[in-house]
């Protein structure tokens, strides 16, 4: 059955194991999330574990909203997601879920968005190569070719300069390496997507090893 927490992306570091091996991690805090809503086959069609994460003003907040996590006795959240094939027993409305739900050595998925760089041209945004600078060539940083002399326009999909970056991004099979419940902190193999502070979703690898 699938895990599933929220938190936000703290940074990089690095640590040492045992061994002596040092391991590149990224640090996301992932304060209790509070369980809102459980949904069911048959009242919703689908069995899923509604969650909150990080509280928010009541004044920013409307009355559904409100009313909504009154159900949980919690303040408004910031952020609602849902985690599907969830085990729903020992779950109820108004529980927490905790950094401790996941220890160290288990795979998950990392989803988060990654960061934005804005308008770039091809070579940056598609990895295209550049032309020959001497003098008299007209094809420095420019895209290449458009398509073909017919049906004379540029076909769909071609890749050309626009905005980049600012994509949900999904990184699969990541190890957590250890989980510190006094600072609700997980530590993760590797770089995952997302600036800092930025909203990440980890959850149990569809895919594992």
């Amino acid at each position: 059955m699938t895990k599933g927490i929220l938190g936000k992306k703290v940074g990089m570091t690095q640590i040492f194991t045992e061994s002596g091996e040092l391991i590149p991690v990224t640090a996301i805090e992932a304060e209790p999330n509070v369980v809102l809503q459980l949904k069911t086959v048959e009242n919703d069609g689908y069995e899923a574990v509604q969650v909150g994460y990080q509280d928010k003003r009541e004044i920013l907040s409307n009355k559904p909203a409100k009313g909504h996590v009154a159900k949980a006795n919690t303040a408004p959240k910031r952020f609602i997601r849902e985690f599907k094939n969830v085990e729903l027993e020992g779950l109820e409305v108004g529980s927490e879920i905790k950094v401790d739900t996941f220890e160290a050595g288990d795979v998950v998925d990392v989803t988060g968005t990654s960061k934005g760089k804005g308008f770039q041209g091809v070579i940056k945004r598609h990895g295209q190569g550049r032309g020959p600078e001497k003098h008299g060539s007209r094809f420095h940083r420019k895209p290449g070719g458009m398509g073909p002399i017919e049906p004379k326009h540029v076909l769909k999909g071609q890749k050309l300069p626009g905005r980049m970056g600012g994509n949900r991004v999904t990184i699969q099979n990541l190890d957590i390496v250890r989980v510190d419940t006094d600072r609700n902190v997980l530590l993760i193999r590797g770089n995952i997507p997302g600036a800092k502070n930025s909203l990440i979703t980890i959850k149990t690898a569809v895919k594992a090893r």
